[in-house]
């Protein structure tokens, strides 16, 4: 019988994910994988956590679950696929179906045919086209040779100053890892915040706590790399400052290593990726691609997007390696782009659209923001701030962001989890979550924020956000700031915007001490704004028409306060 041939061309996540799966659903099949570099299976992700020696066994970066490096024998042995190591694909002939190989070692070309192939050929670093780009001193985080790099410069501890250029996930996780090998990190990026992922009050959050690990600087970008004798020495910044740094990691996000595609004739989308259908399929019937080098559609606006997430990657390879075998008998949907990232000991995750996405993208919203632990105090329970945002035609929730010290990755499962599902506000206000003091709340972190979000679109509750506030401060609007906590408190953290103390337990005695017009704009909080929404409840009773509450309290406000 002739047997089936599948060729993948790229060794990291979603390939060897495809090839896998294509010899479960075929036994026969003759399954090759061709790989540019030494390694195969790379836990990309793991990167930054080799270099900051939250682990020293490189080959654990290389190993399924119980420690067997995946390497050509185990491939070959276990799974009856051949790895091609050190072997670059250079050019597809789709009309003759094979495909175009060169030995990275000897140099010699050969070529193998196909009957499917799988193209899996991941992402490139952006690196900016900037004068002295090529001094020693400066790279990238995106490869295993790259990880070996910055891993030795930690265990050799010589470097006492480095750049990192992009404030986003890969940007702050070097970031740690460097920082705890001793070195003074210096954050640069072009944008008005970090991770542009989030909303600027919850990047506002995470960009304070980074402050108290590593300088940063947003709002610039590098305008040159200052050398002598060929190694770096400093970075020159848009605005003319000069950071002296021996070392600069370049964080400015990826994009599709798509060329091989294209020069195939392969369709490629707006964003450089290449096009695939919910089967994984190309533009060629024979041809079907996965990971980082494709587009695919956000399952929330429908538009196509690059969602280069290790996850998605070995979901897409397992769709493909079973289409390629049976037909296209199983589909991928898309995303709602959900991550999660470790910020030192600060954790940030999203899923869904944040408001500006989903605003750009035409949705009609409401917002809230729900500050609280993610279990009891006895428990020593871990502040959390979430966002939530739902689409108010339907009340259906289409994001969520969440920062803190706590339990972030729980959290973010559960709002994809109800995004995915199409659930609503309504049908999580009641969620039947497991509960035990050890792990949360008896009313879920999760579940208060749907209620805050409830009590709003109920009208019982009227919220202002630290960004409003702000605004409010600044153009010196006319209202009454009112802390509801307890005067211990207030000595120990405090605003400092001309607020009013009156502690809840003492306000229905002391309401002669509020603004004789009713129709004034009260604005209440505490830490949390817990007492600061019973205190606009008790307001509102008594006749004050114009009562808000400060979303999150204090510990959502991101902004200078006096303590």
């Amino acid at each position: 019988m002739n047997s089936k041939k599948i060729v993948v061309i790229g060794g990291s996540a979603a390939g060897p994910k495809a090839a896998s799966k294509a010899r479960r659903m075929d036994e026969f099949a003759e399954i090759t994988i061709i790989q540019k570099d030494a390694d195969l299976s790379m836990a990309s992700c793991g990167y930054p956590y080799y270099v900051g020696g939250f682990f020293d066994n490189r080959n654990m970066l290389l190993s399924t679950p119980t420690g067997v490096v995946r390497d050509q024998k185990f491939y070959l042995n276990a799974k009856g696929i051949n790895a091609r190591v050190n072997t670059e694909a250079t050019r597809i002939d789709t009309s003759l179906k094979k495909v175009v190989l060169k030995d990275l070692i000897t140099g010699q070309e050969d070529t193998i045919n196909y009957d499917k192939l799988i193209i899996a050929t991941g992402s490139v670093p952006n690196v900016p086209p900037i004068e002295g780009i090529n001094l020693d001193g400066i790279t990238t985080l995106q490869s295993m040779k790259d990880a070996d790099y910055l891993r030795k410069i930690r265990d050799e501890k010589k470097i006492t100053k480095a750049v990192v250029i992009g404030g986003g996930l890969i940007g702050i996780e070097t970031t740690e890892a460097l920082h705890l090998a001793g070195i003074e990190i210096t954050i640069i990026e072009l944008l008005p915040q970090l991770l542009a992922f989030l909303d600027y009050e919850i990047a506002k959050l995470v960009e304070n706590y980074v402050k108290t690990k590593a300088n940063v600087i947003t709002g610039n970008g590098v305008a040159k790399f200052i050398g002598e004798n060929g190694k770096l020495i400093a970075v020159k910044l848009q605005n003319g400052t000069e950071i002296p740094c021996e070392l600069a990691v370049i964080a400015i996000g990826v994009r599709p290593n798509s060329k091989l595609a294209a020069d195939a004739g392969i369709k490629l989308g707006k964003f450089g990726g290449i096009l695939v259908d919910e089967y994984m399929q190309t533009s060629d019937s024979n041809v079907y691609a996965v990971g980082d080098c494709v587009e695919i559609p956000n399952l929330l606006t429908g538009q196509n997007v690059l969602a280069p997430y290790g996850d998605l990657a070995n979901l897409e390879g397992r769709i493909a390696g079973e289409n390629a075998i049976n037909g296209n008998s199983v589909a991928f949907p898309g995303t709602i782009q959900t991550g999660i990232c470790k910020v030192f000991d600060y954790n940030v995750g999203a899923t869904g659209l944040s408001e500006c996405n989903a605003v750009k993208a035409g949705f009609d919203i409401e917002t809230v923001i729900n500050a609280s632990p993610d279990k009891p105090g006895f428990m020593e329970g871990k502040l959390l701030v979430t966002k939530l945002v739902i689409d108010k035609k339907n009340q259906q929730i289409i994001g969520a962001q969440c920062a803190g010290p706590g339990d972030v990755s729980k959290q973010i499962a559960i709002w994809a989890t109800a995004i995915k599902g199409k659930l609503t506000v309504n049908d999580m206000v009641n969620a039947d979550l497991p509960y035990a003091p050890p792990f949360s709340l008896a009313i879920d972190h999760s579940i208060a924020t749907a209620h805050i979000m409830q009590n709003k679109l109920k009208g019982r509750f009227k919220g202002i956000s630290a960004l409003e506030l702000k605004k409010k401060i600044e153009n010196k609007e006319d209202f009454f700031l009112l802390d509801n906590r307890g005067p211990d408190e207030y000595e120990v953290m405090r605003l400092g915007k001309g607020e009013t103390l009156i502690p809840l337990g003492m306000l229905r005695k002391r309401l002669n001490e509020l603004p004789e017009d009713k129709n004034k704009e009260i604005i209440t909080f505490c830490k949390i704004s817990l007492r600061g929404y019973e205190a606009a409840v008790l307001l509102m009773a008594h006749g004050y028409n114009n009562v808000k509450v400060l979303e999150g309290g204090l510990m959502a406000w991101p902004f200078d306060r006096e303590k």
